[in-house]
């Protein structure tokens, strides 16, 4: 394995669901499915999107917000730039943010990075897995932050947090149990489950435009 090739959210109400990441334009970087499994709270992920300055923030946020996503942390500036945390209606935790701390063109929403944030029990360890089935270091921060490298055609990029560091982050309690209700496909590997319980598939890469 050495990409992400898809991103599947199990969802209660799938109809409900496929309406809001329609009207949020989220739709297309995420499949979804219905799953009636018991989850509860924090289910040990975050998904974010990077783009190129604050208007595109403001732009994705609100398009969110009105499709039914309730806001977590607010957007705002930071020291590293400005960004926002919202919560999409079927419990997907979303972060939009940019390093830039002002616009320099029109906002177009265009999206530059799509990154998969796992919190792991031991970053440490959860690395050593994932180089075991094929990923390659990108960046790396002890056993804090470990970034994967994107394959090319890769939609996603895959990060692993500490599970506290990540909640934190997101701005929500650490407790939670169950089902991740999130289903990764990985190009040229079979099913198999990570060392915190996040579920794998064999799915292909789409080739590069």
């Amino acid at each position: 394995m050495n990409a992400i090739a898809s991103v599947t959210l199990e969802v209660a109400d799938l109809q409900a669901a496929d309406r809001f990441y329609t009207a949020s334009g989220l739709g297309t970087h995420v499949r979804l499915r219905a799953s009636d499994t018991p989850t509860t709270g924090f289910r040990g992920f975050t998904l974010s999107l990077t783009v190129s300055q604050p208007g595109d923030v403001r732009l994705l946020f609100d398009a969110a917000l009105d499709a039914g996503a309730t806001a977590l942390k607010p957007v705002s500036k930071s020291f590293w730039g400005y960004g926002g945390v919202f919560q999409a209606p079927d419990g997907t935790i979303w972060k939009i943010a940019t390093s830039a701390k002002k616009d320099t063109a029109p906002a177009t929403g265009r999206v530059d990075q799509f990154v998969l944030l796992l919190g792991a029990a031991d970053v440490a360890e959860s690395k050593k897995f994932y180089v075991a089935h094929g990923l390659a270091v990108a960046k790396s921060f002890g056993k804090k932050y470990v970034e994967f490298a994107a394959a090319d055609g890769s939609p996603v990029k895959l990060a692993l947090y500490g599970r506290r560091a990540l909640a934190k982050d997101a701005g929500v309690p650490v407790d939670g149990e169950g089902s991740h209700r999130i289903v990764l496909g990985g190009d040229g590997t079979g099913s198999f489950t990570d060392p915190d319980g996040f579920a794998w598939e064999a799915a292909a890469v789409p080739a590069a435009s």
